[in-house]
């Protein structure tokens, strides 16, 4: 993996989420069609249970990731990111829900873009595991 443009804090450019509900740490690298961010799950993570990262949890980190992903291009002309709402999730998957202590790596592929939507793939990865893939249609305020 490169060196990530974004962590921490730094992650507050791209999105509009403050803690305690932030679930996206790392931002590795975007272009115009894809993208891929990070989360370490820690103990004290509001989605997190029994020690383990629950299914909404993995359905918000990639959500905050495609909001990482549509602030990226506005933040490096300046400007502050859009404010965006999860239209659609559909055939996500999960293998295994994360445990503390992991890293999430989740890609973003853009599908396609019609009115506003945008239509996202999604994987998310503990190594080279593939703990759960989906789909998601993601609209961003004008």
């Amino acid at each position: 993996m490169n060196q990530p443009i974004l962590t921490g804090e730094g992650l507050y450019k791209l999105i509009p989420q403050r803690p305690p509900i932030v679930m996206v740490d790392t931002f590795y690298e975007a272009d115009a069609t894809s993208a891929t961010t990070g989360l370490t799950i820690l103990t004290d993570n509001i989605f997190c249970l029994d020690g383990h990262l629950q299914e909404p949890g993995l359905i918000e980190h990639v959500a905050q990731s495609a909001a990482a992903f549509a602030g990226y291009a506005p933040y490096t002309h300046g400007e502050a990111p859009k404010l965006g709402f999860i239209g659609e999730v559909k055939k996500f998957k999960i293998s295994r829900l994360p445990q503390v202590g992991e890293e999430l790596c989740t890609t973003l592929k853009v599908l396609g873009e019609a009115a506003g939507v945008t239509l996202i793939a999604s994987e998310t990865r503990v190594g080279d595991e593939c703990v759960a893939t989906g789909q998601m249609k993601i609209f961003i305020k004008e």
